[in-house]
């Protein structure tokens, strides 16, 4: 804001001095003033720690699922909380799981809130999009995404998932995964590229702007011998200052149903495309 206009005369030094100040003053007003409008309701202006990453919504209601929630076009839940009761009761590992969602081709499901018990979460049967999506235990799987086409396109965007015992998102079909302003925590695997279905595919994965909080294992499986790939950027790490938690992980994929060999990690490149610069730890 500019300061009104003097009648009386001052030497030229003070008025230097107090235009500096009047702008320095506006500078770090403006500067706290955006911080502010960054971030969270009520967080500290310089606080990216875990916990102020972790803002989790309040569901508007609660409504049990005893039959799988068939959805074609588009299905806003109006942020209630969904779980899973009688056949869909379950919330463990066991594979072969039915979903709480079931999304047709081109479907897409937004500001939905998975509560426990899960059962296998989201099934996307060809491209989707999830959009405000939270898992706040994840069952068998967060979602699985299925499409057979190599144009099939599959969205994450916003949301997020905690107290995955081994994955959140499984890639068994063909196409491309982006995964992006999401935020996890308690898991085991970010996304597993299937290593052992018997029908496999070369899928692309990209992963962006996500907060990762420990523990977990790993963020992105990818198979190289099929041609997968993973992309990665603005992944912030928190709460694993050892680095125990691998970025992309190789393996040796089959058709067989055999358990897939782990054969190398890191940016290499090829398969797994970042750099360590991409990658941050708080």
């Amino acid at each position: 804001m500019s300061e009104r206009a003097h009648t009386h005369r001052r030497r030229a030094g003070k008025r230097r001095m107090a235009a500096a100040l009047t702008a320095a003053l506006s500078l770090t007003g403006a500067a706290l003033a955006t911080n502010m409008m960054l971030q969270p309701a009520g967080a500290a202006p310089a606080d990216t720690t875990a916990a102020a990453v972790a803002e989790w919504p309040t569901p508007t209601g609660s409504e049990a699922v005893s039959e799988t929630i068939e959805v074609s076009g588009s299905y806003d839940g109006g942020l209630k909380e969904f779980h899973g009761e009688g056949d869909l009761g379950g919330g463990g590992q066991e594979e072969g799981q039915d979903a709480l969602f079931e999304l047709a081709d081109g479907a897409t499901l937004r500001n939905v809130v998975l509560g426990s018990p899960a059962a296998d979460g989201v099934h996307c049967s060809g491209s989707c999009t999830l959009e405000n999506v939270w898992w706040t235990d994840v069952g068998e799987d967060a979602a699985s995404f299925k499409g057979k086409s190599s144009g099939s396109v599959y969205r994450v965007n916003g949301g997020g998932a905690k107290g995955a015992d081994d994955k959140v998102f499984q890639f068994n079909g063909a196409g491309k995964l982006t995964i992006s302003g999401f935020q996890v925590e308690d898991f085991g695997k970010l996304v597993r590229s299937c290593g052992n279905c018997s029908t496999m595919y070369k899928r692309d994965i990209v992963v962006k702007d996500v907060d990762i909080t420990a523990p977990g294992k790993s963020l992105v499986g990818i198979n190289s011998n099929y041609g997968d790939t993973a992309t990665l950027s603005s992944i912030r790490i928190h709460g694993d200052s050892s680095k125990k938690i691998e970025p992309c992980v190789r393996y040796e994929g089959n058709d067989s149903g055999d358990e897939p060999e782990e054969i190398g990690s890191g940016p290499d490149g090829e398969f797994c495309l970042y750099s360590e610069s991409d990658i941050t730890y708080d």
